[in-house]
């Protein structure tokens, strides 16, 4: 009967005691601490958790998974979005994850402006990073892509980058500024009057930066083209910031500004598909006229064994002072310059083997003088022929 009493007196106190547990619990988790409860910074806390853990599992699956898949396309958009997300700091996914998490406390001024301008600042320093990246992702890939045909270009390039950054990151300082609440309109003024006379004492520097970028993107020559700007003529070495540098064909370097090459009328022969030649052919006046008529058959044959050469036209061409003159119009089908001297070099042989064959005989200056003796009286003329090269030696004149 004790025994039973005593386990009714206890059953009552030990419910009581487990009560009194519970409710400590709960006055735990009500406690305030800098205008929150417990259970609100514990759901901040897990918000931030789970956002972060989201963020980096899309990073880590962008670089990863996706890496392999893009490897296989041939579009460049993927391996930019690849090239930015490797380039995603950690500081900045923790910054984000915390701000979402704070976004359920409660604070008192002025902790929620100083939060806003956290997040605000941490976008920013990102969105620099990333548009620093594209800067370099699109420069690796003009390197690429001119390392063979323009490598000249590469060191104007990373020029204009390193000025392009300066931008970037001066651009991301006043935004950054302005969140925090300086007034950046005095600093906007003085660095524009500053700007002014710097670019006024620097404008020739300028000028030429330009012509250097337009010359980079229109391409009117390369690195390797030959090029006649002018009364200079030369092989272009290097194309720089300020200047463009071309070896002329007498050895000598020919040094010019990218703004006067810009304001210039330039002829690239590298960009020529095709040669165009013309050049005449004289004969003497007492050539017979069944033989005039063959001449130009005599060139087209001659022009027909050439490999490199496609005749466009031959005509007798007109009466000269002391020649009948034919024009002859063919293409050399390389460029090079070489080659066209080769072949005009065996359509002279080939013309003046033919011509000595044909019994035509080449034209040259002459003049023929009448006179009489003085001692015998008028009706006693003589002809002399005055001439001023030996006959049949006149070579075909040539002009490109």
């Amino acid at each position: 009967m004790s025994l039973l009493n005593a386990s009714l007196v206890m059953g009552p106190a030990g419910s009581g005691a487990g009560a009194g547990r519970q409710g400590w619990g709960l006055e735990f988790f009500k406690a305030v601490f800098l205008g929150n409860t417990l259970e609100v910074w514990l759901t901040g806390l897990g918000i931030a958790l789970a956002v972060l853990f989201g963020l980096y599992i899309v990073r880590a699956v962008i670089t990863n998974r996706l890496s392999k898949w893009a490897a296989k396309t041939d579009t460049h958009l993927d391996d930019a979005v690849i090239y930015l997300a490797k380039r995603t700091r950690f500081l900045f996914l923790l910054l984000v994850s915390l701000y979402c998490g704070s976004l359920t406390l409660k604070f008192q001024a002025p902790a929620p402006d100083i939060i806003r301008k956290i997040a605000v600042l941490a976008v920013l320093l990102q969105g620099a990073f990333w548009a620093n990246a594209l800067i370099s992702y699109w420069l690796n890939r003009y390197k690429e892509k001119s390392a063979d045909t323009d490598p000249a270009s590469i060191t104007s390039m990373a020029a204009l980058e390193w000025v392009g950054r300066i931008g970037l990151w001066a651009l991301i300082l006043l935004l950054a500024l302005d969140n925090l609440g300086i007034d950046i309109t005095a600093l906007i003024t003085g660095l524009g009057i500053s700007g002014v006379a710097v670019a006024l004492a620097v404008q020739n520097v300028l000028k030429d930066l330009l012509a250097s970028l337009s010359i980079i993107l229109d391409k009117p020559f390369l690195v390797g083209d030959f090029i006649i700007v002018g009364d200079y003529m030369g092989t272009v070495e290097h194309v720089g910031i300020r200047t463009t540098r071309v070896k002329s064909l007498t050895g000598e370097q020919l040094v010019f500004s990218n703004t006067d090459l810009v304001s210039s009328r330039i002829r690239n022969y590298k960009r020529m598909q095709e040669r165009r030649i013309l050049f005449s052919v004289g004969v003497t006046y007492d050539t017979p006229h069944d033989k005039l008529k063959r001449i130009p058959d005599i060139i087209r044959e001659v022009m027909a064994s050439q490999e490199n050469a496609r005749i466009d036209r031959t005509n007798f061409k007109e009466f000269g002072a002391f020649s009948l003159n034919f024009e002859t119009v063919y293409y050399v089908k390389v460029p090079d310059y070489n080659v066209y001297m080769d072949t005009q070099e065996a359509v002279n042989l080939a013309l003046f083997k033919r011509f000595e064959e044909e019994g035509i005989e080449f034209a040259f200056p002459s003049q023929t003088i009448y006179g009489y003796d003085m001692g015998k009286g008028p009706g006693t003329e003589n002809n002399t022929s005055v001439s001023s090269g030996r006959k049949g030696q006149r070579a075909p004149e040539t002009s490109s």
